[in-house]
């Protein structure tokens, strides 16, 4: 492969394709960023001085704030459109702030008087700040699904690979539907392949093949300045050509990107290490103890008590339209497995006739998961009319509130299994078992009964690894919108 050097790379780029808007929407919305946390510390400090506070201090705040944010890279482009570092580096700051107020305060003046006053400025600060990116957060991603401020992207490794990662890309509900188009605002405009052969592999996602790894640099002329080069590993690529690949990225103003091997890998769990001068990508083992979870279990059985209290009277009302809708009881139970293989009684509000389960084998030809363990059939006759609606609202789960008090269950988890489905797990599925069974979880949120088999256990076991109290409050954020929509409830 030929690169040419990267000044006479650059001159190539800039006379020939260079987009100036493609690049410089990144640094206004960082420029955004940074007048609105400027703007969230001046508001932070008249609060302060409001409440007592001294000048110095007040005129202190915003450059120490922005100055704070700064160093924990609260401005930085990458992480704006995706995941929660970008809200993590603002806490991280607003947990600095005093501290360092109070090392100084102490230090020049023996006063702790300074850091009380930080310590009060600091939550309205982050807040603003948090609101602020949540604001311009939004606003990108509605750019970005309107054909707006997307970066281009060349994808580089082997046919298996490269088709791999679009499936990912493409399956997650954020990506939209046309072939090409990725996750966070990248369009995928070619891939380069290692293995040119097996070509056929891509063909059917609708992207381009645009030849070898030799093809790269003048792909990247081709699309113009700002054009993103993502590689997955591959023996073909050496790291004296992934430094070749990242000169001329570079040179172009793109972004340089490694995809791990390691797929379904949160981005909190990475964390580049070195040791002995090289870096390693340290990856860091999912928090399965019952201490990491304490926490989210006290939380979940508080909160479950609360709605209980408070949804009591319309559990009541559907249990009596139940009872009125048809012959049986209003309570369904049913033994499941939780956490480690035990197995527990769950409860919902019966959807179905009192001999579904004696009908069941002459409904298999219909069942929608004939490629896994799951059970599910479109337009089942043994759902009830009032079970349907029950279903397509997710009302029948409710009573799972007092499964959830009880211990046996959380609020947000992998779906919970008959025993019959677990007596048929593999090794690898069986690590669903590892947490508790949920009410809610990425199965449901993510299409519930119309995902394939593997499509569920890939979503549970990427829960149970990733597993986080940041991960439960987006489930839980987008549980509500999928419980409106009603897809897959059947």
């Amino acid at each position: 492969m030929t690169v040419l050097p990267v000044t006479h790379e650059r001159h190539r780029v800039e006379s020939t394709h260079f987009d100036v808007h493609r690049l410089w929407w990144r640094r206004r919305h960082q420029i955004v960023l940074l007048a609105a946390d400027t703007a969230a510390a001046v508001v932070a400090a008249l609060l302060v001085l409001r409440a007592g506070g001294h000048w110095p201090v007040v005129l202190g705040l915003p450059p120490a704030w922005v100055a704070v944010l700064s160093a924990h890279r609260a401005h930085a482009r990458g992480p704006l459109g995706s995941g929660g570092e970008v809200y993590r580096r603002v806490l991280r700051g607003a947990l600095v702030l005093p501290a360092l107020a109070a090392a100084a305060g102490w230090g020049v003046a023996g006063d702790l008087g300074v850091a009380h006053e930080m310590m009060l400025a600091a939550p309205a600060a982050a807040a603003l700040s948090l609101a602020a990116r949540f604001v311009v957060r939004r606003r990108l991603r509605r750019g970005w699904a309107r054909g707006r401020n997307r970066t281009t992207a060349v994808l580089v490794g082997p046919a298996g690979g490269v088709a791999e990662l679009l499936t990912a890309l493409l399956r997650d509900g954020r990506a939209g539907a046309p072939a090409g188009s990725a996750l966070q605002g990248m369009d995928i405009a070619g891939v380069c392949l290692t293995d040119p052969r097996n070509a056929r592999e891509v063909d059917a996602f609708g992207v381009p093949v645009l030849g070898g790894v030799d093809e790269v640099p003048g792909a990247i002329r081709a699309f113009g300045g700002g054009t993103a080069v993502v590689v997955l590993p591959a023996p073909e690529i050496e790291a004296s050509l992934l430094r070749r690949l990242a000169w001329s990225t570079a040179a172009a103003g793109g972004d340089f990107l490694l995809a791990p091997a390691l797929g379904d890998v949160a981005a909190a769990r990475l964390e580049v290490r070195p040791v002995g001068g090289v870096p390693l990508l340290h990856v860091r083992a999912p928090r399965l103890s019952r201490l990491a979870r304490l926490p989210k279990e006290v939380a979940e059985r508080l909160i479950a008590a609360v709605l209980l209290l408070l949804l009591s009277p319309l559990m009541c009302a559907v249990a009596l339209t139940v009872r009125l809708g048809s012959r049986g009881p209003a309570l369904f139970r049913q033994v499941r497995v939780g956490l480690h293989g035990k197995q527990f009684t769950m409860l919902k509000f019966r959807t179905m006739r009192p001999d579904a389960e004696a009908r069941r084998a002459e409904l298999a030809h219909a069942n929608h998961n004939s490629d896994g363990l799951l059970f599910k059939v479109r337009d089942d006759p043994r759902v009830t009319r009032v079970g349907a609606t029950l279903r397509r609202y997710s009302l029948d789960e409710l009573p799972q509130l007092i499964n959830v008090l009880g211990g046996h269950m959380s609020l947000i988890g992998p779906r919970p299994p008959l025993p019959e489905e677990v007596a048929g797990y593999s090794h690898e599925v069986r690590r669903r078992l590892l947490v508790k069974p949920g009410l809610t979880g990425l199965w449901q949120v993510s299409g519930r009964s119309d995902l394939p088999w593997e499509e569920a256990v890939r979503l549970d076991l990427a829960y149970v690894d990733n597993w986080s109290l940041g991960l439960d409050a987006v489930i839980l954020l987008r549980t509500g919108p999928a419980v409106l929509r009603g897809t897959g409830a059947y």
